[in-house]
């Protein structure tokens, strides 16, 4: 009799665990994504992480891209996403659908790498998307003009984590 009861419990954990749920309707699907081979792109704005979110062209509009989250106590974000770049790892080129984008990790000096944060700057450094992981929640944000053409921005931000993530572990070590 007790194996029988383990046999069903195990017949119904496989069941269980094949479901799958459509996404709700209308929702696009998610865009391709892979990591590129190395060459000038990720230098475009900088060749370390530090360089490319000092940089000049894009100081400005990466602190529009966080809005009231960049400072610590005006927005949504306890620690402000100015501390998720205290360690940053080095540029990397990925695609996502048909854009191509700079991508730059890092995460909170004293918590990385569970708060950490992916910045992706279109090449012409016109549009922008990031996703800042706090405390087990994830915040997605979007900048420039062109930054909804590879689909929203939760699904643009997480298919490049992903093709990042394929190729290793793409934040910085703590």
């Amino acid at each position: 009799m007790r194996s029988a009861g383990l046999l069903f419990g195990c017949t119904l954990g496989v069941l269980v665990s094949g479901c799958t749920i459509e996404p709700p309707e209308g929702t696009p699907p998610a865009p391709m994504a892979g990591v590129l081979e190395s060459g000038p792109r990720e230098t475009r704005f900088g060749r370390t992480g530090d360089e490319v979110v000092s940089n000049p062209q894009l100081r400005d509009r990466i602190r529009t891209l966080f809005g009231a989250d960049w400072a610590p106590g005006t927005g949504k974000i306890q620690r402000g996403a100015q501390a998720y770049f205290g360690r940053v790892a080095s540029p990397r080129g990925v695609r996502v659908g048909d854009q191509n984008y700079v991508a730059v990790t890092g995460c909170v000096t004293t918590a990385c790498p569970a708060e950490r944060v992916l910045l992706l700057i279109q090449e012409t450094g016109d549009s922008m998307l990031a996703r800042l992981d706090e405390g087990g929640y994830s915040h997605y944000y979007a900048y420039g003009p062109e930054w909804g053409r590879a689909g929203s921005t939760q699904q643009a931000t997480d298919a490049a984590l992903r093709a990042l993530s394929r190729n290793g572990d793409p934040y910085p070590r703590a």
